[in-house]
């Protein structure tokens, strides 16, 4: 049984850190688009926040679970060619990542001052848009490829 809690850890943790990707982003992304300081403030200001409640706990469960089923089914990480690149493509879905969230932190102050103020959303938002956007789509690519390798397990 103890394979099997694992396992369903393992799926629970990637379909929060998928689903949470995937929600914040659409909801951020559109809720800039509209231009709209106030919006944007308060959904940023939500998706900082999931970020650091959901992402940051999955994104780091997720290779610690891996390598402990692959421990169970006595597979090497090493010496598995889809266990290595799912952990590459999950570093780098990670190392993509990290910066979105450091745009993300100051996209929210800006966010906040411009509503503050009752201004529109400024250039240098829409620019660290499209750099978090940019770093969103590998990302976003990565982790499409690890849900398959987690289940067709290649050779």
């Amino acid at each position: 049984m103890e394979y099997q809690i694992a396992k369903w850890l393992h799926i629970l943790s990637s379909t929060v850190l998928f689903g949470t990707g995937l929600g914040s982003a659409y909801y951020m992304f559109f809720a800039s688009l509209s231009r709209n300081s106030a919006v944007a403030a308060v959904v940023v200001r939500q998706v900082v926040w999931a970020d650091w409640l959901f992402t940051t706990t999955t994104i780091v469960f997720q290779p610690l679970s891996g390598l402990y089923l692959a421990h169970l089914m006595g597979l090497s990480p090493l010496e598995t060619a889809w266990l290595r690149w799912s952990f590459y493509l999950h570093f780098l879905a990670g190392a993509c990542w990290l910066p979105v969230v450091w745009l993300q932190i100051r996209m929210r102050r800006i966010a906040d001052q411009s509503a503050r103020q009752g201004l529109p959303l400024p250039a240098r938002y829409f620019r660290m848009l499209w750099i978090w956007t940019a770093l969103g789509v590998p990302a976003f690519a990565a982790l499409i490829v690890v849900f398959w390798m987690m289940v067709a397990k290649p050779t």
